[in-house]
């Protein structure tokens, strides 16, 4: 069996757990999984002690903290592999976190990074109607650790230990109801904003504590000046909410048009990650270059971006009559050649016949891929109001019907 439920755990008084043993702990699932102890703390006033786990099978955001009742205390190890996980565990876990996760490090400075970072210092986060737990370290200032939960202001990323702290800061500070920046697209309910970290510094390094705690091996916190933000909200009759945001390298040799992106855990599997990278190519077709995310690429990354490619080649090719070369292709969707290619070949698309690479396709396939449920909210190209930063200042951006400030509740 590949997980059990155990019997009550001992309430016997006991010694402190060392660190780095470990031993069965009840999930939330109320199954019991082989863990690691990475942490330890004690409550004084109690006298009772909590630790900080890594269970073996899972992602590092699961790390938690617990108290004594949650561990099955006769099944204590001291080596050993955790149990495996179910495919059905494994799905779920992995849906979660889908799109998000950042490109690897090396195995040094990822052993380093993994270090430095195990513990998680804030639990959750409150940011406008939401909460939701954290999956990561991020270093904030150090009179927040151990935070049970941070309160944000959603729109300029202000953040306090206290709600009663944001309440006020609400009533009496906050004056806008939409994230700094120009605004560069409006349609369909959805509103992307473009921040200038060398204009709005505090907002884009708050905007990078927030992600770290949802992206493990994000290293960027406080360099943010070479890079540009683009905040996607979602705008109602009280503001616009922010849902997530990219960031692209401001001059970027290799003409990457994403370096980070991240969909708020509330508002994940609703195609804001879709719609989050096609902008970013709609941008790239404005560049007049072509496009790609920064690599390297995470192997969760890799199927998010080749899912997002394989439906956009093939609606073209749905439509299409007759020949069309990979230049073409690239030319109509500013995709990289090479992403086009190993795009096909990944979907065992490109063959090789009669001295040439050609594209073999059933009908069936295309109308697989193209009839697949959409739920990411439409881009509408004509809705972006942008101009190349290597152009600003040659021309005047056109105004463009319906793209205009956020809307702003009254006071």
């Amino acid at each position: 069996a590949e997980q059990r439920t155990m019997g009550a755990p001992s309430t016997q008084a006991h010694k402190p757990l060392e660190i780095g043993c470990k031993l069965l702990c009840r999930w939330r699932d109320e199954q019991y999984w082989m863990c690691e102890v990475i942490e330890r703390r004690q409550n004084f006033e109690t006298s009772e002690w909590q630790y900080y786990v890594h269970y073996l099978s899972f992602n590092r955001r699961m790390d938690e903290w617990v108290n004594i009742d949650r561990f099955d205390l006769g099944a204590q190890e001291t080596t050993g592999d955790g149990k495996k996980v179910t495919r059905n565990i494994k799905r779920k876990f992995d849906e979660s976190h889908h799109a998000e996760e950042e490109g690897e490090l090396d195995p040094i400075t990822l052993k380093e990074h993994e270090e430095a970072t195990k513990v998680k210092n804030i639990s959750r986060i409150a940011i406008g109607k939401y909460q939701m737990e954290t999956w990561y370290f991020s270093p904030f200032p150090k009179e927040y650790n151990n935070c049970d939960t941070l309160y944000w202001c959603e729109y300029d990323l202000n953040y306090f230990a206290r709600k009663e702290q944001l309440e006020r800061y609400m009533r009496t500070r906050c004056k806008r109801f939409h994230p700094p920046g120009d605004e560069i697209y409006r349609g369909a309910g959805m509103a992307v904003y473009e921040i200038d970290s060398r204009v709005e510094r505090v907002f884009c390094e708050n905007l990078c504590l927030l992600a770290k705690l949802f992206l493990d091996h994000k290293t960027l916190y406080y360099d943010v000046q070479p890079f540009l933000f683009y905040v996607i909200c979602h705008c109602d009759d009280q503001g616009a909410h922010m849902v997530g945001y990219f960031s692209k390298e401001r001059f970027s040799a290799e003409d990457y048009n994403l370096a980070c992106i991240l969909t708020l855990p509330c508002y994940q599997r609703r195609g804001y990650g879709k719609f989050m990278i096609t902008i970013s190519y709609e941008l790239s077709k404005r560049e007049q270059k072509l496009g790609t995310p920064e690599r390297p690429l995470s192997d969760l990354g890799l199927v998010s971006y080749r899912s997002y490619w394989a439906q956009k080649l093939l609606e073209i090719l749905y439509k299409h009559k007759g020949t069309i070369s990979i230049k073409e292709l690239s030319d109509m969707t500013s995709f990289r050649p090479e992403d086009i290619i190993s795009t096909l070949q990944a979907l065992d698309l490109l063959k090789y016949f009669g001295g040439q690479h050609s594209v073999f396709i059933s009908p069936k396939m295309i109308e697989t891929y193209v009839n697949k449920k959409d739920n990411s909210p439409p881009v509408d190209s004509n809705g972006i109001r942008w101009i190349p930063h290597s152009e600003r200042g040659k021309v005047k951006a056109p105004d463009t019907p319906g793209a205009g400030p956020a809307t702003v509740p009254p006071s």
